[in-house]
């Protein structure tokens, strides 16, 4: 598993290729919250983090990468590989959010797109890789990729981490979260995973004591569509993360029309996913930070 020295060592790595996005603050609903935002990442999201490093991390620079992707992490590894001079490939579901995939295709990215679900597309894209003789890059249960992700929450503490108690991480496969609760391990600040109650992927898992494959039916699932977490994510998570709670769709939509309204940030539906937990009642925290994670849907302020 990474270590807190291993997000030091990403954030050095990819500093020339990523942003430093801004915390804010700001009073919705009757909290005060602080925001990472991280949809002003370069590609939109905090993937292009893990994607970056990983690629960068590599032992032999490669000449081409292939990924599985709801659409974010297919933009980081394209990303990524332009960074090195690689020929990227991204197998999508069917379904993916045609904004994502136009993005994918401008990033210079090879498109597939392969069955209904994230699992159906994670298998025919290692079959490429096997094919093509390049590395698959996993979305999230990558100890490199989780290290990546991890420097959202150092930045974080690194600005404001004397002035806030929580971070809150929207979830999907578990990349973010577990690369957050890596950062902040030594931190005297709490780590809480945000889920869809239509994709309890991660809050599963705990549940069990293993990953365990869950039913998708959520408006998030294009970003937050992983049936399964993995193995290392889950580890992380059991050490590390202090709650994983569940939020209706229509608290999400809710918290991301909130953002617009009041702040006239636009992000796409699960980056609101931790602000709805918040202003639902499920994060004690007097001073949280939520991560507003990314900004890629076709979705547009009224």
């Amino acid at each position: 598993m990474p270590t807190p020295a291993d997000v030091a060592a990403a954030a050095e790595r990819i500093a020339p290729h990523v942003r430093r996005t801004p915390v804010i603050r700001a009073d919705l609903g009757g909290r005060s919250i602080w925001f990472k935002l991280e949809q002003l990442q370069v590609t939109g999201s905090f993937k292009a983090r893990g994607a970056t490093n990983a690629v960068l991390n590599a032992a032999v620079s490669p000449d081409a990468v292939v990924a599985a992707s709801g659409g974010n992490h297919g933009l980081g590894v394209a990303h990524a590989a332009a960074v090195v001079g690689a020929a990227a490939t991204i197998v999508v579901p069917e379904a993916v959010d045609d904004a994502k995939a136009r993005r994918l295709a401008a990033a210079g990215a090879s498109v597939v797109r392969h069955g209904s679900r994230y699992a159906e597309a994670e298998e025919h894209a290692r079959m490429l890789a096997d094919a093509m003789h390049a590395p698959f890059l996993h979305a999230y249960a990558d100890p490199a990729v989780i290290a990546g992700q991890g420097t959202v929450a150092a930045e974080m503490l690194a600005d404001v981490g004397d002035r806030i108690d929580a971070i809150v991480v929207a979830v999907g496969g578990g990349g973010l979260i577990a690369g957050c609760a890596t950062a902040a391990a030594d931190a005297d600040v709490s780590v809480v995973g945000v889920e869809p109650e239509g994709i309890p992927t991660l809050h599963a898992a705990l549940r069990a004591g293993h990953p365990v494959d869950v039913e998708v039916d959520s408006l998030t699932a294009s970003a937050l569509g992983a049936t399964r977490t993995g193995a290392p994510n889950l580890a992380i998570a059991q050490q590390h993360v202090d709650d994983v709670v569940l939020v209706s769709d229509n608290a999400i939509l809710q918290a991301r029309d909130l953002l617009w309204d009041v702040l006239r940030v636009a992000v796409e539906p699960a980056s609101a996913a931790g602000l709805a937990a918040v202003l639902g009642g499920f994060i004690e925290a007097s001073e949280p930070c939520v991560v507003l994670c990314g900004a890629n849907s076709a979705w547009r302020p009224a």
